[in-house]
Order: C-alpha cells, then sequence, then structure tokens
C-alpha cells in the first residue's frame, strides 16, 4: 500500500524507489547476476582481508591500502545492493526519507573514498620505484594513518553537504525516485523547486575530486614511467611495471564506469535511454567491489600464494587427520 502523497512542499516521508524502468521483464535475470556479483565481492573482500591480516610478509604499506580498498569496497556494495535486491524481489521499493538520504551520502562518500585510495595507491606505487631504498622510511605508519584520515575526512567534508541541499528542496507532493538506490540526483530530480545549487554543487564536487586525484595518478605514474625507462635491464622494467599492472587496471576499470555514469546520468538525458543510466551506476557500484579483489588475486603473487596454501591445507585437513587417526590405531 502506497503512502498519501505529500501535499507540502517539504521532503515526504518516505520515497519510492522503482528500480530499472522499463526492465521489468527480465528482473529475474538481472536480479540473479546482481546477487551473484554481489556474494562474489563479499567473499573476494573479506578473503583478501583475511589473508592480509593473517600472514606478516603483507603487513607493508601497499596493502595497507590493499586493506583499505577491500573494506571500501564491501560498504560500497553492501549500501545499495541489497536494497535494489528487495526492489526485484520483495517489491520493497519503499524507503522512508531519513534512510534515503543516509543512503544517499554513504553511496557519495564511499565513491570519493575509493577515489582516494586509488590516488594513495599511486603514490605508494611511486615511492616503491622511485625511492625503494627509502621506501619503508617515508611510508611510515604514522603516515599512511594520516593518509587515511585525510582521505576519510576529505569525503565527510565534500559529500555531507548533498543531503542537506537535497533536504532543502520542494517537493510539491512527488516521492517516486526512477533509480534503485537514492542517488544525489535521482532524488533531486524528484523536487519541484529551484535545483540550481544542488546540481552546481554536485557537478563541481565531482569534477574536483576527480580531477585532484586524476592528478595525482598522472603525476605518480609519469615520474615511475620516467623511472620505469632509466632502468639497466629489461628484467628490472619489467618487474616494475608487474608491480603497477594490477592497480592500473583498477583505475582504468573505477574511472572508466565512473566518468561513464556520471556523463550519461548528466549530459545524455535525451540520447541515452534512462535504464542504462540506472545500470551504469548499479554496475559501478558493484562490479568495482566484485573485480578489485578479482584482479588482485590474480596478479599479486604473494596472495595468490597464501590462498592456495589455505584451499590447499583445507582440502587435505581432513585425509590428514584420518591418517593419523589410523597410524594410532
Amino acid at each position: 500500500m502506497l503512502p498519501v502523497p505529500n501535499t507540502s512542499f517539504h521532503m515526504p516521508s518516505t520515497f519510492l524507489l522503482i528500480g530499472i524502468p522499463g526492465l521489468e521483464n527480465g528482473d529475474v535475470w538481472i536480479s540473479v547476476v546482481f546477487c551473484a556479483l554481489y556474494i562474489l565481492a563479499i567473499l573476494g573482500n573479506s578473503s583478501l582481508l583475511y589473508i592480509i591480516k593473517t600472514e606478516e610478509t603483507l603487513h607493508t604499506p601497499m596493502y595497507f591500502f590493499l586493506s583499505m580498498l577491500a573494506l571500501n569496497d564491501l560498504a560500497f556494495c553492501s549500501s545499495t545492493v541489497p536494497k535494489t535486491l528487495g526492489i526485484w524481489w520483495v517489491n520493497s521499493g519503499l524507503i522512508d526519507a531519513t534512510s534515503c538520504l543516509a543512503q544517499m551520502f554513504f553511496v557519495h562518500c564511499l565513491s570519493v573514498i575509493e577515489s582516494g585510495i586509488l590516488a594513495a595507491m599511486a603514490y605508494d606505487r611511486f615511492v616503491a620505484i622511485c625511492s625503494p631504498l627509502r621506501y619503508s622510511s617515508v611510508l611510515t605508519y604514522g603516515l599512511l594513518q594520516n593518509i587515511a584520515l585525510v582521505i576519510l575526512l576529505r569525503a565527510i567534508v565534500v559529500i555531507i553537504p548533498l543531503p542537506i541541499l537535497a533536504a532543502q528542496l520542494q517537493y510539491c507532493g512527488g516521492n517516486v525516485v526512477l533509480h534503485s538506490y537514492c542517488d544525489h540526483m535521482a532524488v533531486v530530480n524528484v523536487a519541484c523547486g529551484n535545483k540550481y545549487a544542488d546540481s552546481v554543487y554536485g557537478l563541481a564536487m565531482s569534477l574536483c575530486v576527480t580531477g585532484f586525484d586524476l592528478l595525482i595518478i598522472g603525476l605518480s605514474y609519469s615520474m615511475i614511467l620516467r623511472a620505469i625507462f632509466k632502468m639497466p635491464t629489461k628484467v628490472a622494467r619489467r618487474k616494475a611495471v608487474g608491480t603497477c599492472s594490477s592497480h592500473i587496471s583498477i583505475i582504468v576499470v573505477a574511472y572508466f564506469c565512473a566518468i561513464f555514469s556520471f556523463i550519461t546520468y548528466r549530459f545524455g538525458q535525451n540520447s541515452i535511454p534512462h535504464n542504462v543510466h540506472i545500470l551504469s551506476s548499479n554496475f559501478y557500484v558493484l562490479f568495482l567491489p566484485f573485480w578489485n579483489p578479482l584482479i588482485y588475486g590474480m596478479k599479486t603473487k604473494q596472495i595468490r600464494q597464501r590462498l592456495k596454501s589455505i584451499l590447499f591445507y583445507q582440502s587435505t585437513f581432513p585425509w590428514n587427520r584420518h591418517q593419523s587417526s589410523i597410524k594410532r590405531f
């Protein structure tokens, strides 16, 4: 039963998320894919965190940032996917206004944190390749904590105005959000009042955060490339490129998905179907948490070896225990 429409100009008490409009007939298959990717993302990032925590050789700055990325990815996909699956499976599209604003804050805050972590990882690779002898002395535990704190505080400061501005808009009785979660612009589009401040701040914030982080990444990798070209042997150059390949692939996927979702939602309203906007947004939120542990698991030797040892131990332990009991008998 739908709530009574809001007759005032204030924010309605509840919003109605409709999922992906136009794809109702394919919702079952889409929901199965989403659920599978979500489960794999949870398992992959949880395994990554367990391996890094239990393997002392991985207690280095690089894996500190990788742990941050895994934690952020767990929260990132969990902030939207359960609600999206609930819309498809049990038609639970209603969400109260406070929860909607909270979801808006966490989704965008975690996205900014993701970008900041990728920039920090680029700096880590720069120090590791350009100043390998000073790596441990430069990236101290205290500096790592400060970087993590700055990334977190920056995300909170730049994102907190979004729900505050959205709550001040006039809504004229509308409460239907054409999205599967409370994206900022999707909620703002429900309002009937002046949306200029929300649109300008959202655009400026996205451009500044993405531009700054891409600048850090670009400068780091330009100096990395210069250092690689100065290396005396092909083996050294190949090893240096190998240490960066995982991070580069994640950067390409992350920023391609983010920029495509941003451009299509803001500038492709008339040329791209609305369901494509929503799919691209969900793809960005869900695919990164699935992709990151997969690519690091395949390309990082230490993680790959540790995972094999865990799986081999688990598969052989019952047999070894049975053999020892036979010998005692």
